[in-house]
């Protein structure tokens, strides 16, 4: 059996800059949805340049705008909702209290299709185009995240062995002696590469390399929700779980039930090419 101490031990430090002692500063994790937006924001810009897509730059940003409140109130909604539902209905207040983290990517999807039907509306653009646009670069913020969950030391994986196993001090009863600490798969970084890098590949050559976006709208959507359903349960093997299970299953894997049933619904719906989208005002 490898030595415990042959294992790095994880001690990186969840700020960048830190203000005083009262847990307030900029964090990593703040850092990595501004990555994510920008990136995604700079991916949109390109790909209706490219002329993949009738919206204009000004209708861009309009979108970013929308997405970004989707993802965050329903990212934080869903953390509660979720996974810890009995906080919620014990202190509600906890919900404003962002600086404690607690964010889930499911709960980030309903508020992501929440601002894609209210888009699709205002611009009276088909809203499953929009959300082929926006799964196209929304792996670029699930990567991103997740390096900030190894950051932060959170959503650790199960106990192994393996070399590159990683001793996660908070993983354990504070003022547990480091050698006594099992080490456990460093599954957000399984994350960020099968959530974050394999999917933005897969989702920007099929948005390269297809008509997809202008004569099917829907049908990359549908790609990502099933793809990212799987890859999630994938990554579920090795992460320790945070909440209880549920028939068995992690609550990660048993919310990706749904996301493939959206999926194939999104794939088998009837879909016709998109019409120029009316000017801005």
């Amino acid at each position: 059996m490898t030595p415990l101490l042959a294992h790095w031990v994880h001690d990186l430090d969840p700020f960048l800059v830190q203000f005083g002692e009262g847990g307030f500063g900029i964090r990593y994790y703040g850092l990595a949805y501004l990555a994510g937006f920008a990136t995604a924001w700079w991916l949109l810009l390109r790909h209706t340049r490219l002329g993949r897509s009738p919206l204009s730059a000004e209708r861009v940003g309009d979108l970013m705008t929308a997405m970004v409140v989707g993802v965050l109130v329903g990212g934080r909604l869903g953390y509660f909702l979720f996974y810890q539902p009995e906080t919620l209905l014990r202190e509600p207040l906890a919900l404003l209290r962002v600086w404690d983290g607690g964010m889930a990517s499911h709960g980030g999807f309903l508020g992501v299709a929440a601002a894609l039907w209210w888009c699709g509306r205002s611009f009276k653009v088909d809203w499953r185009h929009l959300g082929d646009l926006v799964v196209c670069v929304a792996p670029a913020g699930l990567f991103f995240g997740r390096v900030a969950n190894f950051i932060n030391g959170e959503l650790y994986g199960k106990v192994s062995q393996v070399p590159w196993a990683v001793i996660f001090p908070t993983s354990a009863p504070s003022g547990t002696p480091v050698e006594l600490i099992e080490p456990r798969h460093p599954s957000q970084l399984y994350a960020a590469a099968l959530e974050g890098l394999l999917l933005l590949a897969l989702l920007q050559t099929l948005a390269a390399r297809t008509d997809w976006l202008q004569r099917a709208p829907g049908r990359l959507a549908g790609v990502f929700l099933i793809a990212y359903a799987i890859v999630r349960s994938i990554t579920e093997i090795f992460r320790e779980p945070d909440a209880d299970l549920i028939l068995g299953l992690s609550r990660g894997t048993f919310y990706s039930i749904f996301l493939v049933l959206g999926g194939l619904a999104l794939l088998l719906a009837p879909t016709r090419p998109l019409r120029p989208a009316p000017s801005s005002p």
